[in-house]
């Protein structure tokens, strides 16, 4: 069973910055991408950034301000996230996928207020 554990939310004004993480246990075969989405309340579930191995790609609101990374000994995915607006504010989810399955994590909730 693949468990997917997220870290790194809060609270944190606008400019500021937060990083989550995310790291994958369990039976992981074929790890095809890894990614981040959000869902702010009463709007549907987006993606933010993904990576593969020689790959990211970036939703166009965050590009510039946020930074995926992966630590592959680590099984662990990272989103750096620089210059945050209040618009950022929801549930950040991480995403795994592979071949047979897509796994998402519990979420890790970011505010951004004054």
């Amino acid at each position: 069973q693949v468990q997917l554990v997220e870290s790194g939310g809060g609270l944190v004004q606008p400019g500021g910055s937060l990083r989550l993480s995310c790291a994958a246990s369990g039976s992981i075969f074929g790890m095809i991408r890894m990614g981040w989405y959000r869902q702010a309340p009463g709007k549907q579930r987006e993606s933010v950034a993904s990576i593969t191995r020689g790959d990211t790609n970036y939703a166009e609101s965050v590009k510039g301000r946020f930074t995926i990374s992966r630590d592959n000994h680590k099984n662990t995915v990272y989103l750096q996230m620089n210059s945050l607006k209040v618009e950022d504010t929801a549930v950040y989810y991480c995403m795994l996928l592979t071949p047979l399955k897509n796994y998402w994590g519990q979420g890790t909730q970011v505010t951004v207020s004054s």
